[in-house]
């Protein structure tokens, strides 16, 4: 898979995943600094995987998706970064984020490296989208090929609408 980086081609630890894919465990860090699991999620999901929530780019994606995830209902968002869970929250606090759960990959690197979304020369992950269906398989992948720009909502979102 050829990912670039503001035009540099990044190398991406992992195997991408592909939709029929099961969901891999991975153990990632909420913003009150608790460990969460793949057995802690249930239902369709969304994971987002970003740089970090302070670009503007990031910021962004994640503002968009707490807007429309209220239109769907029973769909839980995940943002995952390698940014600290302190800062998570207090990205969250300050922009009113009520309906995408941030999470932190900065410990263990499981979500990125399980997932195919982590930038080892840069120490961060892709931007890419996952919809994951109440079964734990993967309904939906897109791995954006230049991570600074944004993904296709409106294809994340009817994918997290049929997903059962």
């Amino acid at each position: 898979m050829n990912l670039t980086f503001q035009g540099k081609s990044v190398r991406l630890s992992g195997s991408p995943l592909k939709v029929g894919d099961a969901v891999p465990n991975f153990t990632v860090i909420n913003n009150a600094m608790d460990t969460v699991s793949l057995k802690d999620t249930n239902g369709v999901r969304i994971f987002l995987t970003v740089p970090s929530i302070d670009t503007p780019v990031c910021d962004l994606e994640t503002r968009t998706f707490n807007e429309k995830t209220s239109e769907i209902p029973g769909v839980t968002v995940y943002t995952v970064s390698m940014d600290l869970p302190f800062a998570q929250s207090r990205w969250c606090a300050a922009n009113g984020i009520k309906n995408v759960i941030t999470v932190s990959d900065f410990k263990d690197r499981t979500f990125g490296k399980n997932f195919g979304t982590y930038m080892e020369d840069l120490g961060l992950l892709a931007r890419t989208a996952f919809v994951v269906n109440s079964t734990n398989k993967i309904t939906y992948v897109e791995y954006v090929p230049e991570v600074t720009n944004q993904p296709n909502f409106d294809a994340i979102l009817n994918a997290a609408k049929k997903a059962k």
